[in-house]
This record gives structure tokens, C-alpha cells and sequence, in this order.
């Protein structure tokens, strides 16, 4: 799954994207409203999340402007504590709202929420067969048992499963589960999903020459 941050606060954003990297995600950041409305509209970000006092452009033009093309799935940070901007923010469409000061794991929860409800998955776990994904504690067991997997094999998963029966080209892919800054090679996936057929079953991850990938 493939993020963008947009925050000022240097030693914040530092470490929301740190966070979530290790939770495996694939992390873009932006330090102001312009950058962050560029990058919004620009990518498919599985979650956006979005302070609303930023320089250039404030967060809530970022929001209008990516609501008028894209239905990215937000989460906005904000100091503004009163009612009255809380309701501003979600009327303009902000799909949850945290307070500053928050407590990381709290919005490491909201976030798993936005992304698993646009996915169509109101649990968190997905069964498919013999095979669990549990999206909140971002494992996998096959008959029980768990299965170790890298956190770049839970993300190719879980984005997978999340859109069970539908084909997913590669391109899209490579834009969910890696961010700005890989220098990925052209068979880095063929790699990834060759290492979780192995893990899950050969039959897990269906290819379809042309097409893509799917979880039948």
C-alpha cells in the first residue's frame, strides 16, 4: 500500500513516514500544500494523510482540489480542535479527522480502516481458501499456521486480496507498493510474487499473460 504525507512539521513527518514505513507501507511526503496537492493528484495513493495548516496552500484546498478528481481515501491531522472545523473538514471531504497531539498507533488504526472500507472489506480478515490475511496485525496464516512474510510480500497480499477477482495490471502495482523514492528493477514483482506462491501455493496468485495479477 502506498501512502503520501503531507506535513510541515519537519521532525513530524519524519516520524509518521518512519512509522508506517515499518509497518511496511510504501511512504511519499510533501512539506507544503502545493507539493502535496501536486503529488495527490499526480499518484494513486491508497491513503492520504493530510495536515490541515501547511504553507503555500492549506490542507483543506489540498482536499478540495484532489475531491474534484479522486475519491483517495483522507485522513487529516489538524491543532484546530473546535467542533466547527472538525465539521468544515469532513463536509469537504476528509474520510476521518485526529487531533494534534495523537497517539501514533491510533492513527496507524484509522489508517488501516480508511484502506480495508475502500477496498470494500468492512473486517479485518480476509479468508481466501486455507489462507487468512489479518489486516490489523498485517499477518498471514495458511491452515492455521502462520506464515512469516517480508512486509513487502504482506503489502503485495494484502493489495491483492483486498481486490479479490479482479485482475490488477502490473503497473498498478508497482505504483501501490513502492514509493518515489525506489529504484525498483522490471522483475523486483515477479520476484515478490514468485516468493509468496511459494509461501501460500502455487495457485494463490493467478497470472494472466498481458493483464496482470489476481487472488481468484
Amino acid at each position: 500500500m502506498r501512502l503520501l504525507i503531507v506535513e510541515d512539521e519537519p521532525d513530524l513527518l519524519r516520524a509518521l513516514a518512519r512509522a508506517l514505513r515499518e509497518d511496511g507501507y510504501a511512504v511519499d511526503t510533501a512539506e507544503d500544500g502545493e507539493d502535496g496537492r501536486f503529488k495527490a493528484l499526480e499518484c494513486d495513493y491508497d491513503a492520504i494523510v493530510l495536515d490541515w495548516m501547511l504553507p503555500v496552500i492549506n490542507g483543506l484546498e489540498v482536499l478540495k482540489a484532489l475531491r474534484a478528481k479522486k475519491q483517495t481515501p483522507v485522513l487529516m491531522l489538524t491543532a484546530r480542535t473546535a467542533v466547527n472545523h472538525r465539521i468544515e473538514g469532513l463536509n469537504t471531504g476528509a474520510d476521518d479527522y485526529l487531533a494534534k497531539p495523537f497517539d501514533i498507533n491510533e492513527l496507524r488504526a484509522r489508517l488501516r480502516a480508511l484502506i480495508r472500507r475502500s477496498g470494500g472489506q468492512a473486517r479485518d480478515q480476509i479468508v481466501i481458501g486455507g489462507v487468512n490475511v489479518d489486516t490489523w496485525s498485517k499477518s498471514v496464516t495458511l491452515s492455521g499456521e502462520p506464515v512469516v512474510l517480508t512486509a513487502r510480500e504482506y503489502a503485495l497480499v494484502e493489495y491483492l486480496a483486498l481486490r479479490r477477482g479482479k485482475m490488477v495490471s502490473r503497473t498498478e502495482l508497482y505504483e501501490h507498493l513502492f514509493d518515489e523514492n525506489e529504484d525498483s528493477l522490471s522483475n523486483l514483482l515477479d520476484v515478490r510474487v514468485s516468493l509468496v506462491r511459494k509461501k501460500l501455493g502455487a495457485e494463490f496468485i493467478q497470472t494472466r499473460r498481458g493483464q496482470g495479477y489476481c487472488i481468484p
